[in-house]
């Protein structure tokens, strides 16, 4: 059913109310209408901001600076403050429109420019892409398979203190875990987090997470102490691609609905924040039907990983055709008369080589690829650890 078919606000309202009434998952109703799932997404998350005005059709022209008035310039600049309280496009926008109404904003864009213009905005730097894990994705149909864990983005409470929910969600059944309330997604209280749900349900054979920390760095592979852990617990991590949600679109689905209830608007006091997710966690298990599993809870169809957490951390072990070195203090490997650096991360580690070729070489670290060696490119008694495609 593509929008060319009927007026385009109607094929929207129509869309809509199917995924009020869950008639089927955003993928299928975003098929069924002929439209792309980024579309679909941008309709639903309009309604859930502005209601029924968010789906009317929005003006597409360029405001070009050469048209906006002077006044306006100067008010664009004025609003943007000095001394770390500088206000961005957004805000500018909407202060724009309570004191010259809404016909007379000039888009974020010509907002930026603007402000580029002026030399009121610092270039900002490039950001250090996190390299991707050499594991694909995988979608297993039974419990614990595959575990999913991210953070809800942050806000503040009452009090002003910050939360920033961690959840993680068993892939199968839908079982939400977990849901703590953290402030702040550092490593000691997040690995604390998942220890509790290690005792309390066992290990799962995967996790899945996006690439911020502390889940990823921008070290080898990607690899964060909390991922090394993982690994040596025989939990194997997956990572999204940067920029698609949709990947864990599970995940973002059950965020959606943990927002609305539990934090519009936030809690007085961080502890009572998490108590309103508390009761939402039981809700989303043992209440809420699910249409993915026949309308059953998540709780009928969860149950508890037979692989417990272990009393001590295990090292790793290697097949006996490969090559196994532990990692020097400052990240190196010495091989023979050659030095290999695959990161401070991996320091004390063991490592495995499974020679591929004459003079190639893949790194394991456990069930992963961490990267390749050549020594065909070997420099003065040095190498370096290259990313494998996926």
């Amino acid at each position: 059913m593509p929008w060319s078919e009927l007026k385009p606000m109607e094929q929207r309202l129509l869309f809509i109310a199917d995924h009020l009434r869950q008639v089927d998952s955003v993928s299928a109703l975003c098929e069924h209408y002929g439209i792309s799932r980024k579309t679909g997404y941008k309709w639903i998350d309009r309604y859930e901001s502005e209601g029924l005005t968010g789906l009317s059709e929005r003006s597409r022209s360029r405001h070009g600076q050469e048209r906006i008035a002077y006044p306006i310039r100067q008010a664009i600049l004025q609003l943007r403050g000095h001394g770390g309280t500088e206000l961005g496009p957004k805000k500018i926008q909407k202060r724009l429109a309570e004191r010259f109404g809404e016909a007379e904003v000039p888009s974020r864009t010509t907002i930026y420019n603007i402000l580029k213009a002026a030399g009121r905005i610092e270039p900002r730097h490039k950001r250090r892409r996190v390299t991707r894990c050499g594991t694909p994705l995988r979608s297993p149909r039974e419990a614990n398979g595959l575990w999913s864990a991210d953070f809800k983005g942050q806000f503040l409470t009452a009090d002003q203190r910050w939360c920033y929910p961690l959840t993680v969600m068993d892939h199968a059944s839908r079982y939400l875990l977990g849901c703590k309330g953290l402030e702040g997604p550092k490593l000691r209280p997040t690995k604390a987090a998942f220890v509790r749900l290690f005792r309390a349900y066992g290990l799962p054979d995967r996790m899945r997470t996006d690439n911020g920390v502390p889940f990823a760095s921008t070290g080898c592979s990607g690899l964060s102490q909390l991922s090394i852990w993982w690994l040596k617990l025989g939990i194997v991590p997956e990572r999204i691609r940067p920029g698609h949600p949709e990947q864990n679109g599970r995940h973002e689905r059950m965020h959606r609905t943990l927002k609305r209830a539990t934090a519009l608007p936030p809690a007085a006091t961080l502890a009572a924040q998490q108590r309103r997710m508390d009761a939402f966690r039981r809700f989303y298990n043992e209440e809420r039907p699910h249409e993915a599993l026949s309308q059953s809870t998540p709780d009928s169809c969860y149950t508890a990983s037979p692989r417990e957490y272990p009393k001590r951390l295990p090292e790793m072990s290697y097949p006996s055709y490969m090559e196994t070195y532990r990692v020097s203090t400052n990240g190196l490997l010495h091989r023979h008369n050659v030095v290999l650096y695959v990161g401070h991360l991996l320091r004390g580690e063991l490592v495995g080589l499974e020679a591929i070729d004459e003079g190639r070489w893949h790194v394991h670290f456990g069930p992963m690829v961490i990267g390749g060696i050549d020594e065909r490119h070997n420099h003065k008694g040095y190498l370096s650890l290259k990313v494998l495609p996926m």
